[in-house]
């Protein structure tokens, strides 16, 4: 009789373990982004938002991470680093966080980051240039990136400019964390390669006159432009340049113009201007089997007529390999525990992405996943789409 009791106890227990262990696994686990949705630099937030969301199908398809479901929770900090803010705080308190995907404005991310250290929070970054995001003096850092690295770009876009002939140039940047990050770099490339800075001009967000910097600019004999500035500074600058007819004039830019539907902002159809933008993805560029698939999944989700025509792409494809490299951080510690997955994402040995092959993706002291090698540049075609020519 005692054995009968101790058999249906111990099988009571069983069935109760049983029972709270497969509710655990039912339990989902959450992917925050924390972008601009709505702002200056919707169609890059977007770009991260899906991004995720394919790679998040994916995985849920496998059966989730560590047998749980993901599920995302999308925030719109609008550019606006004070919503950024909050944004962190609000996802920081969930038990169920596995990381935050945020990102497309240098200057909110820096604001974020002592908010994301206090927290005790991951952040993965798909789109946000600035060195000090990664160089943020945290240790441990928290924050991983595959990403345009400004340090990185200086160099890419100094090179593009001597090897167009080009060697006296203006820096036009927008008056951020962002614009002076890269203000310290061009100013490096361009020492390190001999090449002339004839002005430095600064443009505020929200600015709608830049007539007497143009004018200046034309003044001194420069022979091109490097813009660093969100689509909509950019499309102030590019509409002064119509005005004062000078669309021929060479314009070498940072990716951040292509983040905001730039095309419809011009008076000037986009494809007159000799204009060039830096880029780390083209789906006409990576034709691995990984990208293959991405583009064909993307265009069955949100429709596409072809590979030009999906907007931000640098921000879908970033996106869509950091929600996969987390997933396999997350696999290989066998946990969700910060520490775990920090030192997990140090030590993945190898990853075969859309972007790339990375060797490996992170270190303990290398959070940056992208380097001067990954960047190229691209053009706008007459639809307003950015195209790869191969050079």
């Amino acid at each position: 009789m005692a054995v009968r009791r101790f058999s249906f106890f111990f099988f009571t227990v069983f069935l109760s373990l049983t029972s709270v262990n497969a509710q655990q696994s039912r339990v989902p686990i959450i992917i925050g982004i924390d972008a601009d949705f709505s702002a200056v630099a919707a169609e890059g937030g977007t770009a991260i938002k899906r991004g995720v969301e394919l790679a998040v199908e994916e995985i849920n398809l496998a059966g989730g991470i560590l047998g749980r479901p993901v599920e995302i929770i999308p925030l719109d900090h609008r550019g606006n680093p004070a919503r950024g803010i909050d944004n962190i705080k609000q996802l920081g308190q969930r038990d169920d966080l596995l990381a935050i995907v945020g990102g497309v404005h240098t200057p909110v991310l820096l604001a974020e980051i002592e908010t994301i250290h206090k927290f005790d929070a991951l952040m993965l970054v798909p789109w946000a240039a600035g060195t000090p995001i990664i160089d943020n003096g945290y240790s441990p850092n928290n924050v991983f990136r595959i990403s345009v690295r400004d340090s990185e770009a200086a160099p890419v876009l100094v090179e593009h400019a001597i090897n167009q002939g080009y060697t006296s140039l203006a820096l036009v940047l927008e008056r951020t964390g962002w614009g002076r990050s890269n203000l310290i770099a061009l100013q490096k490339a361009a020492d390190e390669k001999k090449v002339s800075i004839s002005s430095v001009h600064w443009i505020n967000w929200q600015q709608t006159d830049f007539s007497e910097d143009i004018s200046a600019i034309k003044r001194n004999n420069t022979e091109a432009i490097i813009l660093v500035s969100n689509a909509p500074e950019g499309s102030v600058v590019l509409n002064e340049m119509a005005k004062q007819k000078l669309t021929s004039f060479p314009v070498i830019s940072h990716w951040g113009i292509a983040s905001g539907n730039l095309a419809s902002r011009l008076s000037t159809p986009i494809h007159q201007f000799n204009l060039s933008v830096l880029q780390t993805f083209h789906f006409d560029r990576q034709k691995n089997n990984k990208a293959s698939r991405l583009f064909m999944k993307y265009k069955e989700k949100y429709g596409a007529s072809d590979t030009t025509s999906i907007k931000a792409t640098t921000g879908l494809a970033h996106a869509y390999d950091l929600t996969h490299l987390i997933a396999n951080a997350a696999k290989q510690a066998n946990s969700t525990n910060i520490n775990a997955l920090r030192e997990a994402l140090e030590s993945i040995p190898y990853y075969e992405g859309v972007v790339k092959n990375y060797a490996p993706p992170f270190t303990e002291n290398k959070h940056d996943a992208l380097w001067s090698e990954d960047y190229f540049m691209t053009r706008f075609n007459e639809l307003g789409d950015l195209v790869y020519s191969g050079n």
